[in-house]
């Protein structure tokens, strides 16, 4: 089955990147108006698919500890692109959040930047401090107060959902990496406290909370896209409309390319094609996981662990926000849709993930099968 692993990880990648392009040339109808081409996301999703091609095979070729050997310098660079989106006149700012730095249609998102940056540090740390990872210091505080400096950056930019997943992500890696689980539960218990008053206190995400409470009362407001989501699924019921008859598309659901662009999948291809992309997740999670614990070292178990878990809690966040499931906050659903930046991160951790694979399949038994016993039993997976 490991040997398997990487081949079936490729194939439910290539599924949903396919579907991605398939529904971004049927959601796209509407850019003819905004934008003078109806092919307009198509293309710069080409285009952002191909550069993720070449970071995806740069990935898997370059030797995954380059990201060990310059985690810092990453972690810094990562660190001053999100302090330059809140700068004045450097800084885009899209529905009142300063994500995006560049100009025109070459923007991105330092926060995409930052996932990458954020996992390879987790995974330097807990390789070089191993034998502390149930120190209060070492294992737990210097580790969270580091990550803390972008989340806050992330938090600034108003940026919830992407500060959720940082810190979920964070909490994993670190109970994998042997955290204990008694200064890991408090926290998460605070953070999910400080994450709650924030949303109560900010404009606008408190009425996102509130029609999260009661859809139906904030269907013209607040609560409109999911609202409107939960139509396109009911609508599409389990056969779908058919690729291209969806109305959702035309201007009724918001940013039906992007962070909403599974509800259009229900809709125009039916629960079996939304069941699909749930499985191909799964796969991915899986996979990703064997290829991770049988990377030849901690520092790789880690690092494709690390992936693996931002990866899956996005996509996660994102079903859970379309369904209802949760309140509404700006994600994407990895690989599938319409964003340069997270395109490009996400094929980038293919690659990672890939290059871990090799180096651990490719591993002679020699004296390092220790080091590859230890990578197997430290964390708790």
């Amino acid at each position: 089955m490991y040997r398997k692993s990487v081949y079936i990880l490729i194939t439910a990648v290539a599924i949903i990147l396919v579907l991605g392009i398939v529904m971004l040339f049927s959601t796209s109808a509407f850019a003819q108006a905004s934008h003078g081409d109806q092919f307009y996301f198509v293309k710069r999703q080409a285009i952002w698919l191909g550069l993720g091609a070449v970071a995806c095979v740069i990935g898997s070729i370059l030797d995954y500890h380059f990201w060990q050997r310059y985690c810092w310098a990453c972690f810094g660079i990562a660190a001053v692109l999100l302090a330059l989106c809140l700068v004045p006149h450097v800084g885009k700012s899209v529905n009142g959040s300063w994500r995006w730095l560049g100009a025109g249609p070459l923007r991105f998102q330092p926060s995409d930047i930052e996932k990458l940056a954020a996992v390879t540090m987790l995974a330097w740390w807990f390789t070089k401090y191993e034998a502390q990872a149930k120190d209060v210091l070492k294992g737990f505080v210097y580790p969270a107060a580091i990550m803390g400096l972008p989340m806050l950056l992330i938090m600034r930019e108003t940026d919830m959902g992407t500060t959720a997943l940082l810190a979920a992500t964070m909490l994993v890696v670190m109970f994998a990496a042997g955290t204990r689980l008694l200064y890991l539960a408090p926290l998460s218990v605070t953070g999910a406290a400080g994450m709650l008053y924030l949303a109560v206190h900010m404009r606008g995400r408190s009425e996102r909370l509130l029609a999260f409470l009661d859809l139906e009362k904030y269907a013209n407001g607040a609560g409109l896209q999911q609202w409107q989501a939960l139509i396109a699924f009911g609508s599409g019921g389990v056969e779908g409309l058919g690729l291209g008859n969806g109305v959702q598309k035309f201007s009724y659901l918001p940013e039906a390319h992007t962070d909403f662009i599974f509800p259009m999948i229900g809709e125009e291809l039916g629960l079996r094609f939304t069941l699909l992309v749930v499985f191909c997740y799964i796969i991915i999670i899986v996979c990703g996981t064997l290829i991770s614990m049988q990377a030849r070292d901690r520092f790789g178990m880690l690092l494709g662990f690390g992936i693996v878990t931002i990866v899956s809690i996005q996509a996660a966040l994102n079903i859970g926000v379309t369904t209802a499931l949760l309140p509404n906050k700006g994600i994407a659903l990895p690989f599938i849709s319409s964003g340069g930046s997270n395109l490009l991160f996400s094929m980038l951790c293919v690659g990672i993930l890939i290059n871990i694979y090799r180096q651990g399949v490719g591993e002679k038994p020699t004296d390092k099968t220790t080091t590859r016993l230890r990578a197997r039993v430290t964390p708790r997976i």
